[in-house]
């Protein structure tokens, strides 16, 4: 409980919250944890709040009658979700999914108690709202990317934006993975990486992407 406290104690509209409002998003927030490759959140069978994760990584995505996935976007520790709470911001109308991408600790404040304290609180509310806006832009920002860049293009800013997310040149994926984030096929992937390792932007060996050149791969998006 400590630890919850502490991060509720962290957002901006805490301070606005009455002592009744603290307890009650208090009492009602617990911790999770998951395992990697488990499944956090399904859209279509359950309403579950508003997740904070407090370590690991998480993928959100939708998909097809087919069971093609499309990423929407990644969240990080220290970045929180409001799309799992579909119930409680009506606007919020497509399936998602949400799965760790690593063994992951997550705290979550029930569908409830957000739905309560979104018509007590204003500010509170404005955080909601200010949340599912910026999960919105980025799911659009990756369907954008899809429509409108060429593979190489997708592979391109998929790898800067590690670089800039870890600060790190080496990106520790599987073809398979990368493939899966950037919504294509594992084989076009690997091609397309040897041709970005022939043209000396990058070094691939298992497992493992080194980026050589990124201004390189800035000039291809």
């Amino acid at each position: 409980m400590v630890d919850i406290y502490r991060v509720l104690s962290s957002f901006d509209f805490w301070s606005h919250l009455s002592d009744e409002e603290k307890n009650d998003m208090s009492t009602n927030a617990a911790e999770r944890s998951y395992s990697g490759g488990s499944m956090i959140f399904d859209s279509a069978s359950e309403c579950l709040g508003l997740v904070y994760v407090m370590s690991g990584s998480l993928r959100t995505y939708m998909m097809s009658d087919e069971g093609k996935e499309v990423t929407l976007f990644r969240l990080a520790k220290g970045d929180c979700c409001i799309l799992s709470a579909s119930c409680v911001i009506k606007e919020i109308s497509f399936d998602s999914y949400m799965t760790a991408e690593e063994d992951s600790k997550l705290m979550i404040i029930n569908a409830g108690t957000v739905s309560r304290l979104s018509m007590q609180n204003i500010y509170f509310r404005c955080f909601t709202y200010e949340l599912a806006t910026k999960r919105f832009s980025s799911a659009m920002k990756t369907m954008d990317n899809l429509l409108f860049l060429k593979l190489e293009g997708r592979l391109a800013s998929f790898l800067l934006s590690e670089f800039e997310r870890t600060g790190m040149r080496e990106i520790k994926m599987t073809h398979e993975q990368v493939a899966q984030y950037i919504n294509s096929a594992r084989e076009v992937v690997a091609r397309t990486l040897k041709r970005f390792s022939q043209d000396g932007l990058v070094d691939v060996k298992r497992g493992v992407i080194i980026l050589k050149d990124l201004d390189g791969l800035k000039s291809i998006i």
